[in-house]
């Protein structure tokens, strides 16, 4: 039985009004997470980058590592948004909004990285291409430069991306509430009234944010992909780069996207709206991006040991027979042997068995980013300049502080703002566009309760 624009409204809005024990039980753990990565933060600037475990030849590792998965979980949510809003595919409805926090929580992760990666992280901005009284610019060889510009792009992108859709949603909370609430939703909804013009110019906003966010996407994660390709490293220099970073950033990202909606389905309550045919849909593309990543792998190893140059090969050999194997048979194993049954058998791609796919593909993906960095640094071309790497608590801690950091954005946005868009699901449950067509009078209506906002309050088309 399909739900009136009601039910659909209490259903969504009561997780903002309505907090049980576990949700802040949820709320002290990710916050102690992240706690912990802020001391060993400030250990780390009161002793020196000394207390991580790099050393020469090994001078990136877990922290470019967390940088380059952070920045790759970011690419599902926009780049799958903005590819179904301009599709038009009626299932994205309820999994859009899950999809763009992604992009901006992971994103604003993977900015921090950096900055914890530099000897003085207080002067981190120099890396903004700013004039100086000397006229001293940054250096724009620097992949540093390069992260920062295609980050700040990507992620003001992805805010307003993520905005947008909100302000309809903020206007019905705001007639709701009260006191603080109130003020703030105010704020958010940015004197919406649900006019004809109002929604005219949101979707066209939308609609022009959805065709620009898809190309900044690629081109953000080919940019880090060639902040690797353009060293002389061994089995960095590849042209394959750019493609096979897409290609693995859209695969973590996706997977990232399904273990936040089935934990949204569970605690928030919300089986009626994230149905199993959603999480069928992407386990589909989960299995698509399983068997390109599985290809692109194939082809990376292929041409390195077809070429048989010896410093490739040293790195080739340590990762698939000497200290690394462990690390990349796993990483085989949790990214195409368990999530292949899974995601290919029908019967098997369920709720549970997607997210089972997912949650192997998350930690097989940040062991293959460790995997392109690690081993390529400690073996150089020069045998003599070979080392070896370990991190230590402090690198460790950051680590895990990040996916604190995700789960408390997480926690917090889903107090603040509907998880599920309740105006474009209303638009699904009418079988109607959400804005309408033929406008023939632009007169704004008068605010009086949540009813008024309605997109479908009055028939316009005539």
């Amino acid at each position: 039985m399909e739900k009136t624009s009601e039910q659909i409204r209490a259903d969504l809005l009561r997780p903002l009004f309505s907090t049980g024990p576990g949700y802040w039980t949820a709320v002290a753990i990710a916050a102690s997470m992240v706690l912990a990565g802020v001391f060993a933060f400030c250990y780390q600037v009161y002793n020196g980058i000394g207390v991580w475990g790099l050393n020469s030849p090994v001078f990136w590792a877990f922290d470019i590592t967390n940088f380059v998965f952070w920045i790759g979980i970011s690419h599902a949510g926009t780049l799958i948004s903005a590819i179904l809003r301009l599709c038009n595919a009626g299932w994205r409805r309820p999994v859009t909004r899950c999809a763009e926090a992604i992009t901006v929580f992971a994103l604003s992760i993977g900015a921090i990285v950096p900055i914890c990666h530099l000897g003085r992280p207080w002067l981190f901005y120099w890396m903004v291409p700013y004039p100086s009284e000397r006229h001293i610019w940054p250096n724009f060889r620097s992949p540093l430069a390069w992260d920062f510009i295609a980050i700040s792009t990507y992620l003001t992108g992805s805010t307003l991306f993520l905005f947008l859709p909100i302000i309809p949603d903020c206007a019905a909370a705001r007639d709701l509430t009260r006191g603080w609430r109130r003020k703030l939703y105010s704020l958010l909804s940015l004197g919406w009234q649900g006019t004809p013009r109002q929604w005219h110019r949101l979707e066209t906003a939308m609609h022009i944010m959805a065709i620009a966010i898809i190309p900044v996407a690629v081109s953000v994660h080919t940019i880090v992909s060639w902040d690797f390709a353009m060293t002389p490293v061994p089995m960095w220099h590849s042209t394959i780069f750019g493609p096979y970073f897409v290609v693995g950033a859209i695969f973590s990202g996706v997977a990232a996207l399904i273990l936040a909606m089935a934990l949204l389905r569970k605690f928030l309550r919300l089986d009626e709206y994230l149905q199993p045919i959603h999480f069928d849909h992407l386990g589909k593309l989960l299995l698509t991006m399983s068997l390109l990543w599985v290809y692109f792998t194939f082809a990376e190893r292929l041409t390195t040991w077809y070429g048989n140059d010896p410093s490739e090969m040293a790195v080739f050999w340590s990762s698939i027979r000497q200290q690394f194997a462990p690390l990349f048979w796993t990483m085989v194993v949790c990214n195409f042997i368990i999530p292949f049954p899974f995601l290919a058998i029908k019967k098997l791609r369920t709720i549970t068995g997607t997210v089972i796919a997912s949650t192997t593909i998350v930690a097989g993906m940040w062991i293959e980013r460790f995997l392109i960095i690690v081993p390529s640094l400690e073996h150089k071309y020069l045998p003599y300049s070979w080392g070896t790497y370990r991190p230590t608590w402090v690198e460790i801690t950051l680590m895990v502080a990040g996916f604190g950091m995700m789960a408390l954005l997480y926690l917090l946005f889903s107090k603040l703002v509907p998880m599920i868009s309740m105006w474009e699901l209303e638009a699904g449950v009418r079988k109607a566009p959400a804005v309408p067509r033929h406008v023939v009078s632009l007169k704004p209506r008068p605010a009086t309760g949540i009813a008024e906002s309605e997109p479908f309050a009055t028939d316009l088309s005539r």
